[in-house]
C-alpha cells in the first residue's frame, strides 16, 4: 500500500474481486499506480466472512483461471495451488443412492475447489504485495464523468464524498456494476440481463470424525469429485472444502422452493428426493441453513454491439475505461467458467497492452487520447465479444447437462463416442502444454482432431470460447451427417472392446477416488 511515483500514470479498479485483483496487479507490473475502490468493508474482517459464507457458491477454478494467474505472476500461481482441493470427476448420486464416477479428462486433468473468501483474500494479499497498489474498503463509486476522468467516491465509513482523478478506469465491480451503468451513457451499447426461474440456497456439509484420537476431521464424501444430485429439474451439489466440509448448492426452480414453507415440508422434500445426502447434512443443520441463508437469484448478462461492429466498441471507452468479469458477461454458474472467464479476461487484456507498448510514465496531455491505449481497448472489445457470448450460452446449456442430461443415455452415448474419437487422436495436448505460450499469446491455433467439449472448455485455454463453440458446433454436425444410429452401429461393432475399456477406466478412476 506504498503510494506511487509522481510520474506514473493511475488507474483505478473499482472492485476488489478476483478479477479487480488481478486486474490491478497486471496494470501495476506494466507500471501503473493503481488504487482500487471497493464498497463492501474488507474482506479480510470476520463479519465479512460470516456475511460471505451464506451467499457464496463454491469456485472450481480451471486451467483458463490458472493460466491468467500464471501470466500475469507465476509465484502467486504457485502458491495458489496449494489451497484448492483437485476434483478429477463429477460423482453422480442417483434418487437410491447409487453412485457413478464420470471423469471429466481421459488425461487425468482436474479442476480445483477453493472457498470464494479464500481466493478473494489470496488474490489480495498478492496485490497488496505489490508496491504501487493501494486499496480503499467502504469507498461507494457514485458518478464517473470519463470524459473529464474524474468519479466521484462516497466514504461511507466517514460519510463525505471524495473526487477521484484516473488516467484508465477499469470496471470490475460485478453483475450490478456501477461503471457499466455509467458507461452506457457515452457508449451505444445493447444490454441484456436476465434472471432465470431458478434460485439458489446454501448449505453445509459438516466435517466427520477423526479416524483416530486427535487426528484431523474426515470428509464424509469423497472429496476428489464434484458431487451431483441431478433430479431433472433440480439438482443439488457438493464441493469440497480444505477444512473437510463440503459446500453445498441447491438450484431449484421458484415454485418448488415454494413449497418449502416448513421445517416438516423441507424435512420431506429432502428425504425423497436427496435420501443419501440429508443424513450427511443433518436435519438440524439443513432446518438452520434454510432459514438463515437467503435464496438468491441467478443472473445472466450480455453486453452486444448496437451499431456494425467497427462503429461501435461496448467494453470500453476511448482510452479511459473498460469493464471486465461479471460487469461485462455475468452468467449463471453452471460450468463453472464465470471467475475463469473473468480472470481470463484480465490475460488477454495484459497481453493487448504490452503489445501495444503502453507507456504508463508518459503523461498524455489533458484533453487529448492516448492513441494506442484506445487502439488496445478497442481491440480488446472487437476480439473479446464473441467469446463472451459463446460461454454465457454454454454455461447456460450446461445447468441441462447436469441436471437432468447426466442420468441420460443418449448423453453417455455421446460421452462414450467423444472419448473413443478423442483416443484416435495422433497426439494429447493437456493444459501444462499450453500455459507458458499464453503469458505472451492470447490463443493459439485453432486444435486439430477431435475434442470433447468439456475438454475444450475447461481443459484447453490456448483455444478461445468461440472457436470451442464453432468446433463443438462441427463435430456435432458430423455426427447427425453419419446418422445417429449409424454411429450407434459402428459402436457395436466394438461394443465388447468399448465396454471392457470404459469398465476397466470406471474401476480405475473409482479405486483412485
Amino acid at each position: 500500500m506504498n503510494p506511487a511515483g509522481p510520474n506514473r500514470r493511475k488507474a483505478v479498479v473499482v472492485g476488489a474481486g478476483p478479477v479487480g485483483c488481478l486486474a490491478a496487479m497486471s496494470l501495476a507490473k506494466m507500471g501503473w499506480s493503481v488504487d482500487i475502490y471497493e464498497g463492501r468493508p474488507d474482506m479480510r474482517l470476520p463479519s465479512s466472512k460470516a456475511a460471505a459464507q451464506q451467499r457464496s457458491i463454491n469456485l472450481a477454478i480451471s486451467a483458463r483461471g490458472l493460466a491468467a494467474i500464471q501470466a500475469i505472476d507465476p509465484g502467486a500461481a504457485d502458491r495458489f495451488l496449494s489451497t484448492v482441493i483437485p476434483m478429477r470427476g463429477r460423482m453422480i448420486h442417483d434418487a437410491k443412492g447409487r453412485l457413478e464416477s464420470q471423469p471429466y479428462d481421459r488425461d487425468g486433468q482436474c479442476i480445483n475447489s477453493i472457498g470464494r473468501a479464500s481466493l478473494n483474500e489470496d488474490l489480495l494479499k498478492e496485490a497488496l504485495a505489490v508496491p504501487n497498489i493501494r486499496v480503499f474498503f467502504e469507498h461507494k463509486v457514485t458518478s464517473i464523468d470519463f470524459d473529464r476522468q474524474k468519479m466521484l467516491v462516497r466514504n461511507t465509513e466517514a460519510a463525505k464524498d471524495v473526487d477521484v482523478s484516473f488516467d484508465l478506469c477499469v470496471g470490475a465491480d460485478g453483475s450490478y456494476s456501477v461503471v457499466r451503468r455509467q458507461l452506457m451513457r457515452v457508449v451505444r451499447m445493447d444490454y441484456q440481463q436476465w434472471y432465470i426461474p431458478h434460485d439458489y440456497i446454501e448449505l453445509k456439509m459438516p466435517a466427520g470424525p477423526p479416524k483416530k484420537p486427535g487426528g484431523d476431521p474426515t470428509f464424509l464424501l469423497d472429496p476428489n469429485h464434484l458431487h451431483i444430485w441431478p433430479r431433472h429439474t433440480f439438482m443439488l451439489i457438493a464441493l469440497p472444502n480444505k477444512d473437510a466440509t463440503f459446500t453445498c448448492t441447491l438450484f431449484a426452480p421458484h415454485d418448488e422452493f415454494d413449497r418449502l414453507r416448513s421445517d416438516d415440508a423441507i424435512l420431506k422434500w429432502f428425504k425423497a428426493h436427496f435420501p443419501d445426502a440429508l443424513p450427511l447434512i443433518g436435519e438440524q443443520g439443513l432446518l438452520d441453513d434454510f432459514h438463515r441463508n437467503p435464496r438468491s437469484p441467478l443472473m445472466s448478462i450480455k453486453v452486444r454491439v448496437v451499431s456494425p461492429p467497427l462503429c461501435a466498441k461496448p467494453y470500453h471507452y476511448k482510452d479511459r475505461a473498460v469493464i471486465l468479469g461479471d460487469a461485462a458477461h455475468a452468467m449463471v454458474p453452471f460450468y463453472g467458467q464465470g471467475l475463469n472467464c473473468g480472470l481470463e479476461d484480465v490475460r488477454v487484456l495484459d497481453i493487448l497492452l504490452r503489445e501495444a507498448q503502453i507507456d504508463a510514465t508518459s503523461q498524455v496531455p489533458e484533453g487529448k487520447e492516448d492513441s494506442r491505449l484506445a487502439a488496445a481497448l478497442a481491440k480488446y472489445s472487437q476480439t473479446r465479444h464473441e467469446d463472451l457470448v459463446a460461454i454465457s450460452d454454454l454455461a447456460m446449456h450446461n445447468y441441462v447437462e447436469m441436471r437432468h442430461s447426466v442420468t441420460t443415455l443418449a448423453y453417455r452415448f455421446r460421452k462414450a463416442l467423444d472419448n473413443l474419437l478423442y483416443s484416435l487422436n495422433r497426439e494429447h495436448v493437456t493444459a501444462k502444454d499450453v500455459v507458458p505460450a499464453l503469458s505472451n499469446k492470447t490463443f493459439l491455433d485453432a486444435p486439430r482432431g477431435w475434442l470433447p467439449l468439456y475438454t475444450m472448455v475447461t481443459f484447453r485455454p490456448d483455444v478461445s470460447y468461440s472457436t470451442v463453440l464453432k468446433k463443438y458446433k462441427r463435430q456435432t454436425e458430423t455426427l447427425e451427417k453419419m446418422g445417429w444410429y449409424s454411429a450407434a452401429a459402428a459402436i457395436g461393432a466394438v461394443g465388447i472392446t468399448c465396454a471392457a475399456l470404459l469398465g476397466r477406466l470406471y474401476v480405475y478412476n473409482y479405486k483412485r477416488s
